[in-house]
C-alpha cells in the first residue's frame, strides 16, 4: 500500500492555506502511525522542491486521499482521470452537491460537512504545529531628507529576502496611527499591546527600535542610512548591541547575512530576551525641557 495524499495545496492553479496544509499533515501522520507509507504533493508554485502532481507517477500508488476544503470543480475531475486506477478518498472536505463529478469520482467520502450527515471536526484541528517565535518587521519607507545616504529600498529588500527563510511567524506592523483604516492602529496602545506580546522586532525605524525596547521586547535593528543616522545613535543611546549599520559605499550588497544571523540568534537566546527590561529610558531630557521653558 502506497498512498498519495493531494488538496487544494496540490495544484498549479489552488491555494495553499494553512487549514489546507495542516488538513494533509494530519492525514500524513494517521496513515505513517499506521505504517502507511505516503507521498504529499505540492504546487510548484508554494513548494517548489515537490513532489508535485506531474511527478507522482499514478502508478506508484494504490490509493489517493484528498483532504480538505469544497469538493467541485475541473481540477478535482482531473485527479479522478489520472489517478483513475487508484482507490481514491475524500477526507475531511465539504460536499456542497452530492452529485457533482467531483464528489461522485470517489470511492469513499468522509466530508466534514455535507446535506445528509451530522458536521465533524475538521482536520486542521488533529496535529499540534511547532511553536515558532513570532517576530514584528517595522520597516521605514521614505526619509528623504537623507537625500544621497538614503539606502531603504536596497536595505528593506535585502532585509526581507533574509527574513523570508527565517523560521518565524512574521507579523509586519506599522507605526503609522489611522483610526479610520482598520488595518492600522488607531492609537499608540493598540501598537504597545501587539509588541508586548512579540519575541522579537526587526526594524529599520527608530520608533521599531525604541517600542520594542521600552516594552521589553528585543530587537534587531538595521540603520537604513548609509554611514548610520538616527537609528544607530538611538541604539546608542540605549547600548543596544543588535544594531547593524550599512556601508556609506552602496556599490555592493549592503547587509551582511552572518551579522544578521548573528544577532538574530543573540536576540532570541535568553541574554538577548532578558536584556531591554533592564534598560528603561531616561527621563532627564523631560527635566531639561522644563528647564528651558522655565516649568521648574
Amino acid at each position: 500500500m502506497r498512498v498519495l495524499v493531494t488538496g487544494w495545496p496540490s495544484f498549479l492553479h489552488g491555494e495553499a492555506t494553512a487549514g489546507d496544509v495542516l488538513a494533509m499533515e494530519a492525514v500524513r501522520h494517521g496513515l505513517a502511525d499506521a505504517g502507511v507509507e505516503c507521498d504529499l504533493a505540492w504546487s510548484p508554485v508554494f513548494r517548489p522542491d515537490g513532489p508535485d502532481l506531474d511527478g507522482a507517477d499514478p502508478g506508484r500508488y494504490t490509493h489517493l486521499v484528498f483532504a480538505c476544503g469544497p469538493l467541485h470543480g475541473r481540477q478535482i475531475e482531473e485527479l479522478h482521470r489520472r489517478y483513475w486506477d487508484c482507490v481514491r478518498v475524500a477526507v475531511g472536505v465539504s460536499v456542497i452537491d452530492p452529485d457533482d463529478p467531483a464528489v461522485t469520482g470517489f470511492d469513499a467520502v468522509l466530508a466534514r460537512d455535507t446535506p445528509a450527515e451530522a458536521p465533524r471536526h475538521d482536520l486542521a484541528a488533529l496535529p499540534v504545529s511547532p511553536s515558532m517565535p513570532v517576530v514584528g518587521v517595522v520597516l521605514a519607507p521614505g526619509q528623504r531628507e537623507y537625500g544621497e545616504r538614503r539606502r531603504h529600498e536596497r536595505v528593506e529588500r535585502e532585509l526581507t529576502e533574509w527574513l523570508a527563510a527565517r523560521e518565524c511567524a512574521r507579523l509586519p506592523l506599522d507605526t503609522r496611527l489611522d483610526p479610520r483604516d482598520w488595518r492600522l492602529f488607531g492609537t499608540a496602545a493598540e501598537l504597545e499591546s501587539v509588541l508586548r506580546r512579540l519575541d522579537l522586532v526587526v526594524t529599520t525605524r527608530l520608533h521599531g527600535l525604541v517600542l520594542a525596547l521600552k516594552n521589553g521586547v528585543p530587537a534587531l535593528a538595521v540603520d537604513p542610512v548609509g554611514g548610520g543616522a538616527k537609528v544607530t545613535a538611538q541604539a546608542r543611546a540605549w547600548s543596544w548591541p543588535a544594531i547593524v549599520t550599512v556601508p556609506e559605499d552602496a556599490s555592493g550588497r549592503l547587509l551582511d547575512l552572518d551579522e544578521l544571523d548573528h544577532w538574530w540568534d543573540w536576540a532570541l537566546s535568553p541574554e538577548g530576551a532578558g536584556r531591554p527590561s533592564a534598560l528603561p529610558p531616561s527621563d532627564a531630557v523631560i527635566g531639561e525641557l522644563l528647564d528651558v521653558i522655565g516649568a521648574r
